[in-house]
């Protein structure tokens, strides 16, 4: 715990990548090899679900602390994060021991079979015998909000320079389901192959959005323009006759996509094609929120897959009869899987794949101009790929870029605030808007991001000075500054009481220029529900 505890420091003080890097470094080469592996599934997501409930870590650390109810609350409504409110409210301890990160992590998962009174016991008996800087990533690791400013890529860097391997392999032999209580790092890291686990994913090339003027890309016949969709990234695996299918996390959902269980025997063996899987009726595309309507569903009805079958667009082939083929050019794997996909077709007619098609255009005004009218064949907006690219691995630029349509938008009343979380715990930077209903202002969105750190203060300072009521750490406040909101879709939600739900909101401008009898109204937001499908 201890060196874990260490290397959690150095890395959440310093904004330097290298620095993170090195730091990780040499904790990797010098860690016990099973802490290294838990460091590694902590800090890429992997984390153990939660075994001790919120509520109970309160009534105990009140206890413990002899410090009243109301003011551990309001302590964690200032501190936002409550695995720091806890470390901060415990007494200092002079008892300390020693403990190795994964035993408990092990001992933390077991407590699911435990009485309440044997985890109480365990917990206490551990606030009592760490250091302040050990007793915060405990408490971070029982409280489930273990986040860092570490990306996978950063840990993908670290373990290629402790053990000398290339990032395109580490990244690779990280992805898919592995167990870090039963995974040996340096077995995963220098002996695994597709062999020893034929569902493991390659990991997804990821495109940067485009920020310069399109033209700068230089001539239009070295690129292949696609359009983007909006569905799930994914990749379709089959091997040795078994069919795989993963999200870009990394969630394995074959068994939420059973439209592609006729493929093996159709698709050969030993091929990986990468696309979205998009829901689509008789040749028609169909809206984001058809497919959510399956998704969290554990049993799929007849009546779920005749409303939202589901195909995948297939943009790239990342294996063909076994091989990897990522290192071939874009123009070279694009006409493998178009011969693929033809070959199948042959065999099925209604094969849930088909090919991504390619925008043709003379010049970038063309291109353009398809870009501004992807709303209204159901799409984003483009994909620009270099033909001669390999596919790589994570977020790249320069060969890979996104060039989206502009974000629909609506201007909203802000009505409520709470305070942020981490470094943002001393401002209240998460907001609820609401647009008109008659007379009525109706909440439609949350929004956290979009503000300038010096606009976040201007805010700040003024909800605290015209605040109506607190429920808990939520203020309501007087109905007058207005918003524009940006967001990528809208799907009708009966759970909202504005009817919609807003796909990815963000803030776009605060309206200083817009009284709040000017915002927006509901029926707004519902003809853009229906202008989108």
């Amino acid at each position: 715990m201890k060196a874990f505890s260490d290397v959690f420091t150095q890395i959440d003080q310093t904004t330097s990548t290298n620095e993170k890097i090195n730091a990780l470094v040499g904790y990797f080469q010098t860690a016990e090899p099973k802490d290294a592996i838990w460091c590694v599934a902590i800090l890429t997501g992997r984390r153990p679900k939660r075994t001790v409930k919120s509520g109970e870590l309160r009534e105990w650390c009140i206890e413990l602390s002899g410090i009243p109810g109301w003011l551990v609350e309001e302590s964690y409504h200032i501190v936002g994060d409550l695995a720091e409110t806890i470390t901060l409210l415990l007494p200092e301890n002079t008892d300390v021991k020693e403990y190795k990160l994964h035993e408990v992590i092990h001992t933390l998962i077991a407590l699911q079979e435990k009485t309440d009174e044997e985890r109480k016991e365990y917990i206490i008996g551990m606030w009592q015998s760490l250091t302040k800087e050990q007793l915060f990533v405990f408490n971070k690791l029982i409280t489930g909000s273990f986040r860092v400013g570490v990306s996978e890529k950063i840990v993908i860097k670290a373990l290629a320079k402790a053990f000398d391997i290339e990032e395109n392999i580490v990244a690779h032999r990280l992805s898919g389901s592995w167990d870090a209580g039963t995974t040996s790092l340096l077995d995963m890291l220098t002996t695994v192959s597709i062999a020893d686990d034929i569902s493991k994913p390659y990991p997804f090339y990821l495109a940067y959005a485009l920020e310069t003027p399109v033209a700068e890309l230089g001539n239009l016949d070295d690129w292949q323009i696609e359009r983007k969709y909006d569905g799930i990234r994914g990749q379709i695996i089959i091997r040795n006759g078994e069919l795989f299918v993963w999200s870009r996390g990394e969630d394995l959902m074959t068994e939420k996509f059973v439209e592609f269980a006729i493929l093996p025997g159709i698709i050969p063996d030993g091929t990986v094609i990468d696309g979205e899987i998009i829901p689509v009726k008789d040749e028609q595309l169909m809206p984001f929120h058809v497919m959510q309507t399956r998704i969290g569903r554990k049993k799929l009805s007849k009546k779920h897959l005749e409303d939202a079958p589901l195909v995948m667009i297939c943009y790239d082939l990342l294996e063909y009869k076994g091989q990897d083929v990522r290192e071939k050019a874009m123009t070279e794997r694009r006409a493998l899987l178009e011969q693929l996909v033809a070959d199948a077709r042959g065999e099925m007619e209604l094969l849930p794949l088909m090919m991504s098609p390619l925008v043709v255009a003379t010049d970038w005004d063309e291109v353009a101009q398809e870009r501004l009218r992807a709303r209204d064949v159901g799409c984003e907006g483009l994909m620009l790929k270099r033909k001669d690219s390999v596919y790589k691995t994570g977020r790249r630029r320069g060969d890979w870029w996104k060039w989206k349509v502009d974000p629909l938008s609506i201007d909203g009343v802000l009505i409520y605030a709470q305070r942020g979380h981490g470094r943002r715990a001393n401002l209240y930077t998460d907001f609820t808007f609401a647009v008109w209903n008659g007379e009525e202002l109706v909440p439609f969105a949350k929004a956290y991001s979009g503000l300038t750190d010096k606009e976040l203060v201007e805010v700040d300072n003024w909800i605290k000075r015209h605040t109506l009521d607190k429920f808990g750490p939520v203020r309501s406040v007087t109905p007058t500054l207005v918003f524009e909101i940006g967001f990528e879709g809208i799907n009708p939600s009966p759970r909202h009481k504005s009817g919609v739900a807003l796909r990815f909101p963000r803030i776009l401008r605060w309206r200083k220029d817009k009284a709040v009898k000017e915002a927006n109204t509901r029926e707004d937001l519902m003809n853009i529900l229906k202008a989108q499908g």
